[in-house]
C-alpha cells in the first residue's frame, strides 16, 4: 500500500505520525514496520491498537492469534487480562483447539497475576509475572532491544542477568 509505505518513510525520516492516522491503519502500520524492522513505529502501532481495540467474546481469540503472529506482546497482554477477567463469559463459547501451547501458558499466567492482590507487586527478580510495560522499560535501561514476544523478553533479560552475574564474579 503506497500510503503506508510513505507513512513510514515519514517516520524513518525523523516526522511524526498523529495517534489518529496510525489508528485507522494500525494493522498495515505493524505489518510494514515489522517487515522493515523500524521497532519504534511497531511499538507505536501496537500501542495505538492496544489502547482503541475494544476486546470482547467474539473477537478475542482472533485478536490473540493476531497478536502471538506479530509478536504484539502488549496487545497480547490487554487479551490476557480480558481473558483472565472474563472466563466464566468465555469458557464454553469459544474454542481453544487452534491455540498454540505457548498461549495456554501465557494465559495461566494471566489469571495467576490478575489473582494476586494489587499491593502484591512481582519481585523484581521475578520476570514472569511482570507486566510488558515493566519488562520493556527493564530491556530499554539495559540497552537491550524491547521488540519481541513477552517469552523472547523473559529470556532476553534473563541472559543478560546471567552475564552481568558472570562478569561481576569475574571482576
Amino acid at each position: 500500500d503506497p500510503e503506508i509505505f510513505k507513512m513510514v518513510l515519514y517516520f524513518c525520516y525523523g516526522g511524526t505520525i498523529k495517534d489518529e492516522e496510525v489508528a485507522a491503519k494500525a494493522k498495515a502500520i505493524i505489518e510494514a514496520s515489522d517487515r522493515f524492522g523500524i521497532v519504534n513505529l511497531k511499538l507505536k502501532a501496537e500501542a495505538v491498537l492496544a489502547e482503541r481495540t475494544e476486546i470482547t467474546v467474539d473477537n478475542m481469540l482472533d485478536s490473540l492469534l493476531y497478536a502471538n503472529s506479530k509478536n504484539l506482546a502488549l496487545f497480547q497482554e490487554k487479551i490476557m487480562d480480558f481473558v483472565a477477567e472474563n472466563g466464566d463469559r468465555i469458557v464454553g463459547n469459544v474454542s481453544f483447539d487452534d491455540v498454540p501451547g505457548n498461549l495456554i501458558s501465557d494465559i495461566l499466567t494471566a489469571v495467576a497475576r490478575g489473582k494476586r492482590s494489587i499491593s502484591e507487586s512481582a519481585p523484581e527478580d521475578d520476570l514472569k509475572f511482570m507486566r510488558v510495560g515493566e519488562l520493556r522499560k527493564q530491556l530499554h535501561d539495559k540497552g537491550l532491544c524491547i521488540d519481541g514476544s513477552r517469552d523472547a523478553m523473559i529470556a532476553l533479560l534473563g541472559e543478560n542477568s546471567a552475564s552481568d552475574e558472570t562478569g561481576a564474579l569475574e571482576t
